[in-house]
């Protein structure tokens, strides 16, 4: 408790999924709180549960002026900025590359690595004010290899990555760390938004993704909102204070190595193999030296 005493901070994204676990924990850990987002009754649910702690602003992070006003009026509200979580986002346009468009292809990076670097440029001035700060910011596993996402999500997401180590170094002398948070499989609405599927079917999605999610990794659980909140705290406490520019993998052990080095069955089907074609090399060396 408390390792976030006195701290200020701002999390967009903050009325669901990742970012609103981060702002419960946050409160825990003694924070105030401003929220971006653009679920007005959801912020207005969270102001009035933490009362004196949180507070909402409406920020649509594709408008340059909405994220200038949302650390404005933090600053404004709580006295200053100390920690700012950059998480808000959505999966972007599913299309693949031979499908396209520019409009797509912008909202995409927009929403995802634009809004990150305006998040930035806008805490600043707020943060070294205060002597300093620290930045997160929400990257993925889908930004590090082919395959987990797709490919407009997994390039700004690359961006991402990449943006945080260049900020680092430009930001240190400031007094201002920057690291993301690569996310793996985290059971949140990303991979069921509203605007696409009915209620119904993505209640059975999230279902189905939670009795499937632990052969996806090694650690067999679910990944959770928790689980990134966790390593928010890490990166926004004094504890981290000397790491920046890295971005940590919390994916359940998703990048230790391929499925044979964590699967027993798999392992097991393996050698089994093994020993069969073992046992069938040796008959058929017996059965040449019978013949011969």
């Amino acid at each position: 408790m408390d390792r976030l005493k006195n701290k200020i901070a701002v999390i967009t994204g903050g009325c669901s999924g990742i970012g609103l676990g981060t702002v419960e924990l946050f409160v825990r850990e003694g924070a105030k709180v401003m929220v971006g987002d653009i679920n007005d009754a959801a912020g207005a649910a969270l102001t009035a549960r933490f009362e004196g702690q949180v507070a909402y602003r409406h920020c649509d992070v594709m408008q340059e002026s909405q994220i200038e006003g949302l650390m404005a009026a933090c600053a404004e509200t709580f006295g200053g900025l100390d920690i700012l979580f950059n998480n808000a986002g959505a999966g972007g346009s599913p299309a693949r590359l031979e499908d396209m468009t520019g409009e797509a292809w912008d909202l995409s990076q927009n929403l995802l690595l634009r809004s990150v670097a305006l998040g930035m440029r806008y805490a600043l001035p707020h943060m070294k004010a205060r002597g300093g700060g620290a930045i997160v910011n929400t990257a993925s596993i889908a930004g590090t290899q082919a395959g987990a996402g797709p490919i407009a999500y997994s390039v700004a997401k690359a961006g991402v990555i990449h943006l945080t180590k260049v900020a680092a170094a430009e930001l240190a002398r400031d007094g201002v760390r920057v690291n993301a948070i690569c996310p793996g499989l985290i059971l949140t609405n990303i991979f069921t938004p509203s605007s696409v599927i009915p209620a119904g079917m993505a209640t059975m999605i999230k279902q189905g993704m939670a009795q499937t999610a632990p052969d996806a990794q090694p650690i067999a659980k679910p990944g959770l909102p928790e689980d990134i909140a966790n390593a928010a705290l890490f990166f926004a406490s004094d504890e981290s204070a000397f790491v920046t520019g890295v971005s940590m993998l919390v994916d359940g052990g998703m990048h230790v190595g391929p499925r044979n080095a964590w699967d027993p069955a798999l392992r097991a089907e393996r050698m089994a193999q093994m020993e069969a074609r073992r046992a069938a090399f040796e008959a058929a060396e017996a059965e040449d030296a019978q013949q011969g």
